[in-house]
């Protein structure tokens, strides 16, 4: 069972910084103003240098904490199919990435706040000890904490490895009936009303609705808002007004 977090102050998050060259995805600029912490991409799934950068630079302007959103190696599927990968081979690839963004937060005199993996990654982590596992190793590197889902593989196995664990709870996503969540290759729209009521009993009450109808146990200590669902912005600002009270 997962206990809820009432009277706690939470955050808002957001993966972001997922353009690559000529390609646009999301609505980074429309988003900040409404987070307090950016999850950036680092090239893996999405990105490129030069949005590193430029996003990096947009959460300085807007004063939101940055963290390293690494991914498996597949950029055509924009990290959302799973891959077999042994265990070094993982660490080795995601402590690639958050260094890359290391770099670019060094640049400008910021410090790197966690760690978030990403898509599938973010999901194989949740059901296998050994992928967890390695993701905890590469984590350990930068000393920073690690995001994850409450009640899952993340919290048990980030935990044992010394990290400090931060649950999301997400606004846009559905929940199945055992509480897992549903990662979908293409987000697609939500009503805004209705993310922001279910973030704000995620938050109050610690259960959410799952697609069965039936309440599932969530813990937020974050609320994430994904930048490519179709009306993020809409989304962020009515979760943010929803939960204002709560907001670290």
């Amino acid at each position: 069972m997962v206990a809820a977090r009432r009277n706690a102050k939470i955050a808002i998050n957001c993966d972001m910084g997922e353009s690559f060259g000529l390609y646009k995805m999301g609505d980074d600029e429309g988003m900040m103003p409404h987070i307090t912490i950016a999850n950036v991409a680092c090239g893996f799934h999405a990105s490129d240098p030069s949005v590193m950068a430029h996003t990096v630079r947009l959460a300085k302007r807007h004063d939101v904490r940055v963290g390293a959103h690494p991914s498996l190696p597949d950029l055509q599927g924009f990290g959302r199919r799973e891959m077999k990968m042994r265990p070094e081979e993982l660490t080795d690839c995601i402590v690639y990435q958050v260094g890359a963004l290391k770099g670019f937060l060094e640049r400008e005199g910021m410090d790197l706040f966690h760690v978030k993996p990403h898509g599938s990654l973010y999901g194989m982590a949740a059901k296998s000890a050994d992928v967890a596992k390695a993701v905890a190793n590469a984590v350990k590197v930068f000393g920073v904490p690690v995001m994850g889902m409450a009640g899952t593989l993340h919290e048990r196995v980030y935990a044992a490895e010394g990290l400090r664990f931060i649950s999301e709870y997400y606004a846009d996503l559905d929940y199945a009936a055992d509480g897992s969540l549903i990662i979908t290759r293409e987000h697609r729209a939500v009503d805004p009303h209705h993310a922001a009521e279910r973030a704000l009993r995620a938050v109050r009450e610690g259960v959410t609705q799952s697609v069965n109808g039936g309440d599932v146990p969530v813990r937020a200590d974050c609320i994430c808002v994904h930048s490519d669902t179709p009306n993020a912005v809409a989304v962020a600002r009515a979760v943010k007004t929803a939960v204002t009270e709560y907001l670290a």
